[in-house]
């Protein structure tokens, strides 16, 4: 799956990877319970997926995962790849507040 990522998974992935995140370490197309998610967080419970045209058609489908992740602990968030591709800087400031705040809630 790692060579069919999208651009916008790219663009994530090297903000992403080696800690740079606030020294979380993610892992890139991680499974959970059979489902694969673009990026995910063990230590804080937390999975990354970046979304495309392909998610228009099938947002039930994206939204029973959800559920089913959400309730094995799993959180989820999940951002478009017009907001990575034309506004990174954002959505990783957005990031590393959401990740402090789980990290605090779960007394890290």
């Amino acid at each position: 799956m790692r060579s069919r990522s999208t651009s916008a998974e790219t663009v994530l992935w090297s903000a992403l990877r080696a800690r740079q995140l606030g020294g979380w370490k993610f892992r890139r197309q991680h499974v959970i319970a059979g489902y694969v998610v673009d990026f995910y967080c063990a230590q804080l419970w937390l999975a990354i997926e970046v979304d495309g045209a392909v998610h228009e058609g099938r947002r039930e489908e994206d939204r029973q995962r959800d559920k089913r992740l959400a309730s094995l602990g799993v959180r989820i968030v999940r951002i478009g790849n017009a907001d990575v591709l034309e506004r990174i800087d954002r959505v990783i400031e957005t990031l590393v507040r959401y990740c402090a705040q789980i990290a605090g809630s779960l007394g890290q």
